[in-house]
Protein backbone atom coordinates (compact mmCIF):
# COMPACT_ATOMS: atom_id res chain seq x y z
CA UNK A 1 0.00 0.00 0.00
CA UNK A 2 1.47 2.95 -1.36
CA UNK A 3 2.06 6.89 0.71
CA UNK A 4 -1.26 7.67 -0.97
CA UNK A 5 -3.45 4.64 -1.23
CA UNK A 6 -6.76 5.46 -2.29
CA UNK A 7 -8.32 4.23 1.07
CA UNK A 8 -5.72 5.61 3.50
CA UNK A 9 -3.68 8.60 2.53
CA UNK A 10 -0.81 8.56 5.23
CA UNK A 11 0.24 11.45 4.08
CA UNK A 12 -2.53 13.95 4.86
CA UNK A 13 -2.67 11.76 8.33
CA UNK A 14 0.45 12.85 8.73
CA UNK A 15 -0.07 16.36 8.66
CA UNK A 16 -1.93 16.21 11.71
CA UNK A 17 0.95 15.03 13.99
CA UNK A 18 2.94 18.16 15.22
CA UNK A 19 5.42 15.35 17.16
CA UNK A 20 6.73 13.78 13.63
CA UNK A 21 8.00 17.71 12.52
CA UNK A 22 11.00 16.49 14.76
CA UNK A 23 11.85 14.10 12.49
CA UNK A 24 11.85 10.73 14.25
CA UNK A 25 10.47 7.27 13.03
CA UNK A 26 8.18 6.55 15.89
CA UNK A 27 7.52 2.33 16.39
CA UNK A 28 6.96 3.17 19.93
CA UNK A 29 3.25 3.48 19.71
CA UNK A 30 2.60 0.30 21.74
CA UNK A 31 3.68 2.17 24.38
CA UNK A 32 1.57 5.28 23.98
CA UNK A 33 0.58 7.20 20.90
CA UNK A 34 1.85 10.55 19.15
CA UNK A 35 -1.51 13.58 19.25
CA UNK A 36 -3.10 14.69 16.44
CA UNK A 37 -3.91 18.36 16.10
CA UNK A 38 -8.00 17.97 17.18
CA UNK A 39 -6.93 16.16 20.15
CA UNK A 40 -4.71 18.86 21.29
CA UNK A 41 -6.73 21.80 20.22
CA UNK A 42 -9.96 19.64 21.99
CA UNK A 43 -8.16 19.90 24.95
CA UNK A 44 -7.01 23.27 25.37
CA UNK A 45 -10.31 24.38 24.40
CA UNK A 46 -11.71 22.69 27.08
CA UNK A 47 -9.65 24.62 29.59
CA UNK A 48 -9.94 27.86 27.80
CA UNK A 49 -13.50 27.78 27.90
CA UNK A 50 -16.40 28.38 31.31
CA UNK A 51 -15.57 25.04 33.61
CA UNK A 52 -16.95 23.72 36.73
CA UNK A 53 -18.23 20.74 38.16
CA UNK A 54 -21.28 19.28 36.34
CA UNK A 55 -24.36 20.84 36.02
CA UNK A 56 -27.13 23.08 34.10
CA UNK A 57 -26.96 26.49 35.89
CA UNK A 58 -24.00 28.14 34.53
CA UNK A 59 -22.23 28.11 31.95
CA UNK A 60 -19.27 25.87 33.37
CA UNK A 61 -21.49 23.65 35.15
CA UNK A 62 -22.90 22.73 31.48
CA UNK A 63 -19.47 22.73 29.49
CA UNK A 64 -18.59 19.93 32.21
CA UNK A 65 -21.88 18.04 31.52
CA UNK A 66 -21.60 17.99 28.08
CA UNK A 67 -17.63 17.51 27.60
CA UNK A 68 -18.64 14.05 29.88
CA UNK A 69 -21.76 12.81 28.13
CA UNK A 70 -20.34 13.34 24.79
CA UNK A 71 -16.98 11.35 25.86
CA UNK A 72 -19.27 8.70 26.93
CA UNK A 73 -20.91 8.66 23.71
CA UNK A 74 -17.87 9.11 21.57
CA UNK A 75 -16.70 6.00 23.59
CA UNK A 76 -19.65 3.77 23.41
CA UNK A 77 -19.10 4.04 19.46
CA UNK A 78 -15.75 3.11 19.49
CA UNK A 79 -16.65 0.02 21.50
CA UNK A 80 -19.86 -1.09 20.57
CA UNK A 81 -20.97 -0.09 24.66
CA UNK A 82 -23.71 1.21 25.88
CA UNK A 83 -23.07 5.57 26.69
CA UNK A 84 -24.21 4.39 30.80
CA UNK A 85 -21.84 1.43 30.97
CA UNK A 86 -18.71 3.52 29.99
CA UNK A 87 -16.25 4.17 33.46
CA UNK A 88 -13.49 6.87 33.56
CA UNK A 89 -10.61 6.01 35.64
CA UNK A 90 -6.80 7.34 36.04
CA UNK A 91 -5.77 4.45 33.95
CA UNK A 92 -6.77 1.01 33.05
CA UNK A 93 -4.39 -0.33 35.91
CA UNK A 94 -6.32 2.19 38.34
CA UNK A 95 -9.12 0.90 36.98
CA UNK A 96 -8.29 -3.35 37.31
CA UNK A 97 -7.36 -2.69 41.06
CA UNK A 98 -10.77 -1.04 41.62
CA UNK A 99 -12.61 -3.19 40.45
CA UNK A 100 -10.72 -6.22 41.50
CA UNK A 101 -11.29 -4.91 45.08
CA UNK A 102 -15.18 -4.57 44.02
CA UNK A 103 -15.65 -7.85 42.49
CA UNK A 104 -13.63 -9.62 45.28
CA UNK A 105 -16.26 -8.68 47.47
CA UNK A 106 -18.33 -11.63 46.26
CA UNK A 107 -15.55 -13.98 46.08
CA UNK A 108 -15.60 -16.62 49.24
CA UNK A 109 -12.50 -19.16 49.86
CA UNK A 110 -12.28 -22.04 47.24
CA UNK A 111 -13.39 -19.84 44.38
CA UNK A 112 -11.08 -19.57 41.55
CA UNK A 113 -9.45 -17.17 39.45
CA UNK A 114 -8.52 -17.22 36.34
CA UNK A 115 -5.16 -15.26 34.62
CA UNK A 116 -3.07 -16.41 31.83
CA UNK A 117 0.65 -15.87 30.81
CA UNK A 118 0.20 -13.72 27.86
CA UNK A 119 -1.32 -10.61 29.53
CA UNK A 120 0.26 -7.39 30.63
CA UNK A 121 1.00 -7.27 34.70
CA UNK A 122 -2.16 -4.41 34.97
CA UNK A 123 -4.56 -7.79 34.15
CA UNK A 124 -2.46 -10.41 36.06
CA UNK A 125 -1.72 -8.41 39.22
CA UNK A 126 -4.46 -7.01 41.02
CA UNK A 127 -6.71 -9.99 39.99
CA UNK A 128 -3.89 -11.99 41.83
CA UNK A 129 -3.77 -9.80 45.03
CA UNK A 130 -7.47 -10.01 45.15
CA UNK A 131 -8.07 -13.69 45.02
CA UNK A 132 -5.64 -13.75 47.88
CA UNK A 133 -7.18 -11.06 50.18
CA UNK A 134 -10.46 -13.07 49.42
CA UNK A 135 -8.76 -16.60 50.21
CA UNK A 136 -9.67 -17.60 46.48
CA UNK A 137 -7.48 -19.84 44.48
CA UNK A 138 -5.51 -18.16 41.06
CA UNK A 139 -5.36 -20.44 38.13
CA UNK A 140 -2.60 -20.25 35.11
CA UNK A 141 -3.52 -20.68 31.88
CA UNK A 142 -0.68 -20.81 29.75
CA UNK A 143 0.39 -20.09 25.96
CA UNK A 144 2.52 -21.44 23.66
CA UNK A 145 5.97 -19.40 23.01
CA UNK A 146 6.81 -21.81 20.05
CA UNK A 147 3.76 -19.89 18.42
CA UNK A 148 2.84 -17.24 20.23
CA UNK A 149 -0.61 -18.55 20.56
CA UNK A 150 -2.86 -18.76 23.39
CA UNK A 151 -5.86 -21.41 22.79
CA UNK A 152 -9.12 -21.30 24.12
CA UNK A 153 -8.51 -24.92 25.05
CA UNK A 154 -5.49 -23.51 27.30
CA UNK A 155 -7.97 -21.47 29.30
CA UNK A 156 -11.03 -24.02 29.28
CA UNK A 157 -8.60 -26.49 31.17
CA UNK A 158 -8.41 -24.33 33.92
CA UNK A 159 -12.17 -23.46 33.96
CA UNK A 160 -14.47 -25.09 37.12
CA UNK A 161 -17.32 -24.85 38.98
CA UNK A 162 -15.75 -22.63 41.15
CA UNK A 163 -13.81 -20.10 38.33
CA UNK A 164 -15.96 -16.73 39.04
CA UNK A 165 -13.76 -14.63 36.54
CA UNK A 166 -10.98 -14.78 33.69
CA UNK A 167 -8.93 -12.02 32.89
CA UNK A 168 -7.51 -11.97 29.32
CA UNK A 169 -5.97 -10.00 27.13
CA UNK A 170 -7.62 -9.05 23.78
CA UNK A 171 -4.09 -8.54 21.94
CA UNK A 172 -0.66 -9.03 23.64
CA UNK A 173 1.27 -5.80 23.93
CA UNK A 174 4.57 -7.20 23.89
CA UNK A 175 3.74 -10.21 20.98
CA UNK A 176 0.37 -8.50 19.31
CA UNK A 177 -1.16 -12.08 19.82
CA UNK A 178 -5.12 -11.40 19.08
CA UNK A 179 -6.77 -14.98 21.01
CA UNK A 180 -10.06 -16.39 19.88
CA UNK A 181 -11.96 -13.71 22.56
CA UNK A 182 -15.58 -14.97 20.93
CA UNK A 183 -14.56 -18.78 21.93
CA UNK A 184 -12.92 -17.64 24.94
CA UNK A 185 -15.83 -15.97 26.11
CA UNK A 186 -18.51 -19.34 25.31
CA UNK A 187 -16.28 -21.37 28.10
CA UNK A 188 -16.45 -18.83 29.96
CA UNK A 189 -19.84 -17.90 30.36
CA UNK A 190 -20.15 -21.74 29.98
CA UNK A 191 -18.90 -22.00 33.53
CA UNK A 192 -21.08 -19.36 35.27
CA UNK A 193 -17.49 -16.90 34.99
CA UNK A 194 -17.35 -13.59 34.03
CA UNK A 195 -15.26 -11.98 31.89
CA UNK A 196 -12.54 -8.99 32.03
CA UNK A 197 -10.71 -8.25 28.76
CA UNK A 198 -7.58 -6.15 28.81
CA UNK A 199 -8.55 -4.31 25.04
CA UNK A 200 -5.65 -1.72 25.83
CA UNK A 201 -3.53 -2.82 22.66
CA UNK A 202 -6.64 -4.51 20.67
CA UNK A 203 -8.13 -0.95 20.79
CA UNK A 204 -5.93 0.99 18.99
CA UNK A 205 -5.59 -1.74 15.96
CA UNK A 206 -8.98 -3.06 15.51
CA UNK A 207 -12.97 -2.48 15.50
CA UNK A 208 -14.02 -3.30 18.47
CA UNK A 209 -17.57 -4.75 19.57
CA UNK A 210 -17.44 -5.97 23.14
CA UNK A 211 -20.81 -7.99 22.66
CA UNK A 212 -19.07 -9.96 19.93
CA UNK A 213 -16.01 -10.68 21.64
CA UNK A 214 -18.36 -11.88 24.86
CA UNK A 215 -16.94 -9.31 27.02
CA UNK A 216 -18.67 -8.55 30.42
CA UNK A 217 -15.89 -6.35 31.40
CA UNK A 218 -13.48 -4.14 28.56
CA UNK A 219 -10.98 -1.66 29.44
CA UNK A 220 -9.03 0.39 27.15
CA UNK A 221 -6.78 3.59 27.22
CA UNK A 222 -7.00 6.45 24.94
CA UNK A 223 -3.33 7.55 24.81
CA UNK A 224 -2.62 4.52 23.27
CA UNK A 225 -4.76 5.27 19.85
CA UNK A 226 -3.52 8.87 19.57
CA UNK A 227 -5.99 10.74 22.87
CA UNK A 228 -4.89 11.78 26.71
CA UNK A 229 -3.73 9.79 29.26
CA UNK A 230 -6.68 8.01 31.21
CA UNK A 231 -8.36 4.44 31.24
CA UNK A 232 -11.97 3.53 30.15
CA UNK A 233 -13.90 0.76 31.13
CA UNK A 234 -16.99 -0.73 29.63
CA UNK A 235 -19.58 -2.81 30.72
CA UNK A 236 -23.44 -3.56 30.68
CA UNK A 237 -25.18 -0.64 32.75
CA UNK A 238 -26.93 -3.60 34.78
CA UNK A 239 -24.03 -5.57 36.00
CA UNK A 240 -22.28 -2.47 37.09
CA UNK A 241 -25.47 -1.91 38.67
CA UNK A 242 -24.62 -5.19 40.93
CA UNK A 243 -21.38 -3.74 42.31
CA UNK A 244 -20.29 -2.00 45.04
CA UNK A 245 -17.45 -0.44 45.26
CA UNK A 246 -16.20 2.09 48.10
CA UNK A 247 -16.73 5.43 47.44
CA UNK A 248 -17.31 8.80 49.63
CA UNK A 249 -20.55 8.97 51.46
CA UNK A 250 -21.36 12.20 49.76
CA UNK A 251 -20.94 10.59 46.11
CA UNK A 252 -23.22 9.90 43.91
CA UNK A 253 -24.75 6.07 43.41
CA UNK A 254 -25.77 6.07 40.09
CA UNK A 255 -24.14 4.03 37.26
CA UNK A 256 -21.44 4.78 36.15
CA UNK A 257 -20.29 7.81 37.94
CA UNK A 258 -20.09 5.64 41.42
CA UNK A 259 -16.98 4.09 40.28
CA UNK A 260 -15.59 7.21 39.39
CA UNK A 261 -13.79 8.90 41.98
CA UNK A 262 -13.86 12.47 42.20
CA UNK A 263 -13.81 15.18 40.10
CA UNK A 264 -13.67 13.77 36.08
CA UNK A 265 -10.23 15.32 34.11
CA UNK A 266 -12.86 16.85 31.57
CA UNK A 267 -9.83 18.40 29.32
CA UNK A 268 -8.68 14.96 28.73
CA UNK A 269 -12.62 13.81 28.08
CA UNK A 270 -12.57 16.34 25.62
CA UNK A 271 -9.22 14.75 23.95
CA UNK A 272 -10.63 12.01 23.84
CA UNK A 273 -13.70 12.53 22.30
CA UNK A 274 -11.66 14.43 19.58
CA UNK A 275 -9.29 11.75 19.24
CA UNK A 276 -12.40 9.40 18.82
CA UNK A 277 -13.78 11.51 15.88
CA UNK A 278 -10.46 11.50 14.38
CA UNK A 279 -10.32 8.05 14.29
CA UNK A 280 -13.66 7.91 12.51
CA UNK A 281 -12.32 10.40 9.48
CA UNK A 282 -9.39 7.98 8.85
CA UNK A 283 -11.33 5.56 6.55
CA UNK A 284 -13.16 6.17 2.94
CA UNK A 285 -16.86 6.43 4.50
CA UNK A 286 -17.20 10.16 5.93
CA UNK A 287 -21.04 10.71 6.21
CA UNK A 288 -23.36 8.93 8.09
CA UNK A 289 -23.48 7.34 12.29
CA UNK A 290 -20.08 7.35 13.94
CA UNK A 291 -19.78 4.06 14.94
CA UNK A 292 -20.53 3.18 11.27
CA UNK A 293 -17.72 5.57 10.19
CA UNK A 294 -15.16 4.30 12.96
CA UNK A 295 -15.77 0.40 11.84
CA UNK A 296 -14.76 1.32 8.12
CA UNK A 297 -11.94 3.74 9.30
CA UNK A 298 -10.76 1.26 12.00
CA UNK A 299 -11.20 -1.70 9.44
CA UNK A 300 -9.10 0.57 6.67
CA UNK A 301 -6.24 1.27 9.32
CA UNK A 302 -5.82 -2.28 10.45
CA UNK A 303 -5.56 -3.30 6.13
CA UNK A 304 -2.87 -0.54 5.92
CA UNK A 305 -0.56 -1.29 9.02
CA UNK A 306 -0.70 -5.31 7.95
CA UNK A 307 0.60 -4.24 4.89
CA UNK A 308 3.55 -2.31 6.48
CA UNK A 309 3.85 -4.88 8.89
CA UNK A 310 4.11 -7.32 6.24
CA UNK A 311 6.69 -5.42 5.00
CA UNK A 312 8.96 -5.50 7.95
CA UNK A 313 8.61 -8.94 8.56
CA UNK A 314 9.80 -9.21 4.98
CA UNK A 315 12.71 -7.21 5.74
CA UNK A 316 13.74 -9.03 8.57
CA UNK A 317 13.57 -12.21 7.01
CA UNK A 318 16.51 -10.70 5.14
CA UNK A 319 18.82 -9.88 8.29
CA UNK A 320 20.83 -12.67 10.18
CA UNK A 321 20.45 -13.54 13.60
CA UNK A 322 17.24 -11.84 14.13
CA UNK A 323 14.63 -13.73 15.49
CA UNK A 324 10.87 -12.69 15.93
CA UNK A 325 8.64 -13.88 18.33
CA UNK A 326 5.41 -12.79 17.32
CA UNK A 327 4.43 -15.56 15.45
CA UNK A 328 0.40 -15.71 16.12
CA UNK A 329 -1.71 -16.26 13.36
CA UNK A 330 -4.36 -13.19 14.14
CA UNK A 331 -2.02 -10.37 15.44
CA UNK A 332 -1.77 -6.89 15.77
CA UNK A 333 0.99 -4.95 13.15
CA UNK A 334 3.22 -5.83 17.03
CA UNK A 335 6.54 -7.51 16.78
CA UNK A 336 9.06 -8.40 19.45
CA UNK A 337 12.74 -9.07 18.21
CA UNK A 338 15.89 -10.63 19.76
CA UNK A 339 19.28 -10.55 18.12
CA UNK A 340 21.54 -13.84 18.70
CA UNK A 341 24.96 -12.28 20.22
CA UNK A 342 23.70 -8.66 20.71
CA UNK A 343 21.62 -6.89 22.97
CA UNK A 344 18.59 -5.36 22.36
CA UNK A 345 18.92 -2.49 24.54
CA UNK A 346 21.90 -1.87 22.25
CA UNK A 347 20.15 -1.81 19.39
CA UNK A 348 17.33 0.51 20.89
CA UNK A 349 20.33 2.89 21.64
CA UNK A 350 21.80 2.61 18.25
CA UNK A 351 18.47 3.09 16.68
CA UNK A 352 17.51 6.10 18.79
CA UNK A 353 20.80 7.97 17.79
CA UNK A 354 19.17 7.99 14.50
CA UNK A 355 15.85 8.86 14.59
CA UNK A 356 14.13 5.61 15.16
CA UNK A 357 12.07 5.22 18.35
CA UNK A 358 11.94 1.64 18.79
CA UNK A 359 12.15 0.52 22.94
CA UNK A 360 13.27 -2.66 24.41
CA UNK A 361 12.08 -4.30 27.54
CA UNK A 362 9.38 -6.47 28.57
CA UNK A 363 6.98 -3.51 28.90
CA UNK A 364 5.26 -4.95 32.00
CA UNK A 365 4.29 -7.73 30.21
CA UNK A 366 6.66 -10.20 32.70
CA UNK A 367 4.83 -13.61 32.57
CA UNK A 368 4.97 -13.49 28.52
CA UNK A 369 8.51 -12.79 28.64
CA UNK A 370 9.88 -15.40 30.98
CA UNK A 371 8.06 -17.80 29.44
CA UNK A 372 9.53 -17.20 26.30
CA UNK A 373 12.60 -17.74 27.91
CA UNK A 374 13.53 -14.08 27.68
CA UNK A 375 13.45 -13.52 31.24
CA UNK A 376 12.72 -9.60 32.93
CA UNK A 377 14.26 -8.29 29.72
CA UNK A 378 12.04 -9.38 26.76
CA UNK A 379 13.38 -7.56 23.53
CA UNK A 380 13.00 -4.87 21.24
CA UNK A 381 9.98 -4.04 20.25
CA UNK A 382 8.60 -2.73 16.94
CA UNK A 383 5.30 -1.17 17.01
CA UNK A 384 2.71 0.37 14.09
CA UNK A 385 0.44 3.23 14.56
CA UNK A 386 -1.64 5.39 12.10
CA UNK A 387 0.78 7.90 11.55
CA UNK A 388 3.67 5.17 10.21
CA UNK A 389 4.85 5.42 6.62
CA UNK A 390 7.03 3.47 4.26
CA UNK A 391 9.38 5.50 4.84
CA UNK A 392 9.76 4.91 8.30
CA UNK A 393 9.73 1.17 7.76
CA UNK A 394 12.64 1.38 5.54
CA UNK A 395 14.54 3.84 8.00
CA UNK A 396 13.80 0.97 10.92
CA UNK A 397 15.40 -1.72 8.61
CA UNK A 398 18.08 0.37 7.31
CA UNK A 399 18.77 1.30 10.90
CA UNK A 400 19.04 -2.61 12.34
CA UNK A 401 20.62 -3.78 9.15
CA UNK A 402 23.46 -1.44 10.31
CA UNK A 403 23.28 -2.04 13.46
CA UNK A 404 24.62 -5.98 12.55
CA UNK A 405 27.11 -5.32 10.00
CA UNK A 406 28.69 -2.43 12.75
CA UNK A 407 28.36 -4.90 15.39
CA UNK A 408 30.26 -7.52 13.36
Amino acid sequence: MSDHDSDYDIAAVRRQFPALKAGSAHFDGPGGTQTPLPVIEAVSDALAGPLSNRGTRTPGERNAEATVTGARRALADLLGADPSGVVFGRSATQLAYDFSHALAKTWRPGDEIVVTRLDHDSNIRPWVQAAAAAGATVRWADFDPGTAELAPEAIGAVLGDRTRLVAVTAASNLLGTRPDMAEIARLTHEAGALLYVDGVHYTAHSPVDIEALGADFFACSPYKFLGPHHGVLAARPELLETLRPDKLLPSTGAVPERFELGTLPYELLAGTRAAVDFLAGLGPRQDGPRRERLVSALTTLEAYEDSLRTRIEAGLAGLDRVTVHSRAADRTPTLLLTIEGRDTVDAYHYLAARGVDAPSGSFYALEASRRLGLGDTGGLRVGLAPYNGSGDVDRLLGGLSDFLREQD
